[in-house]
C-alpha cells in the first residue's frame, strides 16, 4: 500500500527541494570544475546556467508531484518511474553536446553534467517521496 501524501508539506517541501538540489548540483559543478578545468566560454558548466536550469527544471518537478500526487493510485510509484524517464531524457542534449563542435565540449564534460542531473533527480526523487508522505496528523 502507498503511503498517504500530505500535499500540504509541500509548502516547505517544494522550496527546500529546490534549494537542495541546487546545493547538490553546484557540489557536483565544483568537483567536475576543478578535475576538468573546462575553459571559460563553455557556459553549460558556469555558475549561472547550473542554478538557473536547476531551479527551473526542479521546480517543474515539484509540479509533476503535485500532479501526479493528485491523479495517481499510487502516486510515488508513479513519479519515481515518471522521474527515471525523464532523467535519461535529460541525458540526450548532454550525449548531443559532447558530439557538437562547441568550443570545450566534450564526453569528460558531457560526463560532468550527466551526474549533476543525478544529483538534482536524487535530491528531488528522495525529498518529495519521503518527506510529503505521512500519516495524516501533520
Amino acid at each position: 500500500m502507498s503511503p498517504r501524501l500530505q500535499l500540504s508539506r509541500l509548502f516547505w517541501v517544494g522550496p527546500l527541494t529546490v534549494l537542495a538540489s541546487v546545493a547538490a548540483v553546484l557540489f557536483v559543478r565544483v568537483v567536475a570544475v576543478a578535475i576538468l578545468d573546462p575553459p571559460p566560454e563553455f557556459t553549460p558548466l558556469g555558475w549561472d546556467s547550473s542554478i538557473v536550469l536547476t531551479i527551473v527544471f526542479v521546480t517543474s518537478a515539484v509540479l509533476v508531484f503535485v500532479l501526479v500526487a493528485r491523479l495517481a493510485s499510487n502516486p510515488i510509484r508513479a513519479y519515481q518511474i515518471i522521474a527515471v524517464v525523464v532523467l535519461l531524457f535529460s541525458f540526450l542534449p548532454d550525449i548531443s553536446l559532447a558530439r557538437s563542435q562547441m568550443p570545450g565540449a566534450n564526453w569528460p564534460d558531457a560526463l560532468a553534467l550527466m551526474a549533476m542531473h543525478v544529483a538534482a533527480w536524487a535530491v528531488c526523487v528522495t525529498m518529495l517521496t519521503n518527506l510529503a508522505a505521512g500519516d495524516g496528523t501533520s
